[in-house]
């Protein structure tokens, strides 16, 4: 069976879901997807440009408090709330690029997790803007500037999945464009592109805009599905969870880090419901890949077709 048919397939049995899920079930399915956008924006980076961050939940937070503030404060114009977080993830990641950029390898891991670090602890110790450890709690889902209530969840799902679908032909036109094939060319052998004639920061540096814009968009969308933000989602747990997806799934492939983030988020549910030890199962997870499937799920199933 080809990979289109399989995508083809995966597409219908994703538009008939609601039809056969319950309320929570789908509410699984619609965190996936957003979940989906967060590890496929890290992949254009970790996968395709050979960047390795553990600071990108980062954007993902930003974006998040932004809608959150601006709903809470009686601004819920849908575009205004997602314009806002996105254009706020955007330039939290052109900030930070030009810092973190300057270092590579695990000089560049660490200081996009200190980077990261300093906005969680900004919003961890602002009370009065972003409420501290009790977060923002009451987030009320965009009620303007869209045809329809996102308040029915199954219209939310829809949203959702409209959503990931743009955001992965963005992505789709990205990395086979001559821009993203320049991007491999730096993840396998950035001198030798040096020689032929790319600025190779520049491609760096774009692509680690681009990553952190569509981060914000996950960010946005899932705050109006959650009603609620805290320092969490600015946490390095955050950022290692979309880290695990990426690489579950398969770094360097389109789809590879969504299977990631439908195999996470269903491990997560299944695992919390018995026990607390959640973040112990995923670092095995993340050592049981390692080790026995480096290529993640999508090149295992390569190899065996």
């Amino acid at each position: 069976m080809t990979a289109r048919v399989l995508l083809v397939i995966a597409a219908v049995a994703l538009g008939l879901a609601p039809l056969g899920l319950s309320s929570y079930q789908l509410g699984l399915l619609t965190k996936t997807l957003i979940f989906a956008v967060f590890a496929m924006s890290l992949n254009l980076v970790l996968g395709y440009t050979g960047l390795p961050s553990l600071g990108h939940a980062a954007y993902f937070g930003v974006a998040a408090y932004t809608a959150g503030l601006l709903a809470l404060r009686g601004i819920t114009n849908f575009w205004v709330d997602f314009g806002a977080g996105v254009a706020a993830a955007a330039a939290t990641a052109a900030l930070f690029g030009l810092l973190a950029l300057r270092t590579r390898g695990a000089y560049l891991l660490m200081i996009t997790l200190a980077l990261a670090q300093v906005l969680w602890g900004i919003a961890f110790g602002w009370k009065s803007l972003t409420g501290g450890d009790d977060g923002l709690p009451g987030v009320p889902r965009p009620a303007a500037g869209l045809p329809w209530s996102l308040a029915d969840g199954v219209r939310f799902y829809y949203f959702a999945l409209a959503i990931g679908i743009v955001a992965t032909a963005v992505l789709w036109l990205v990395v086979h464009s001559p821009f993203g094939r320049a991007l491999v060319g730096i993840r396998e052998n950035e001198r030798r592109m040096e020689v032929l004639g790319y600025n190779t920061w520049a491609h760096k540096y774009v692509a680690f805009v681009v990553a952190g814009a569509l981060a914000g968009v996950a960010g946005t969308v899932f705050v109006a599905y959650n009603g609620f933000v805290n320092p969490a989602y600015l946490s390095v747990v955050f950022s290692a969870m979309a880290l695990i997806m990426v690489i579950l799934g398969g770094a360097g492939t389109l789809l590879g880090p969504a299977v990631g983030s439908a195999v996470i988020v269903f491990l997560e549910n299944v695992i919390s419901a018995h026990t607390q030890r959640w973040l112990l199962v995923l670092g095995l997870i993340y050592i049981g890949v390692t080790l026995f499937a480096p290529s993640g799920l999508i090149g295992l199933l390569n190899r065996r077709r």
